[in-house]
């Protein structure tokens, strides 16, 4: 499962670079003021990465937690 999470999250930073520059490419072409509404999907996309890698470190987190209550117990 970890190595799905790591390859999602490259894949939301990716979306995010594709997009920003394909609209940005599109709006110097045809003009901004129809492609700007674009980049909320591109800034969807950023906010997926950054909030994939929050969770990630919260569930290392709570696995590392998780295995020090078991050490515990014994």
């Amino acid at each position: 499962m970890e190595s799905y999470n790591k390859v999602m999250q490259f894949f939301w930073l990716a979306m995010g670079v594709v997009l920003t520059v394909v609209i940005t490419f599109l709006g110097f072409k045809e003009g901004f003021a129809k492609w700007v509404g674009y980049y909320l999907m591109a800034g969807l996309c950023f906010l997926m990465y950054f909030v994939k890698r929050w969770m990630m470190k919260r569930m290392e987190k709570h696995n590392a937690w998780i295995q020090d209550q078991k050490e515990k117990q014994q």
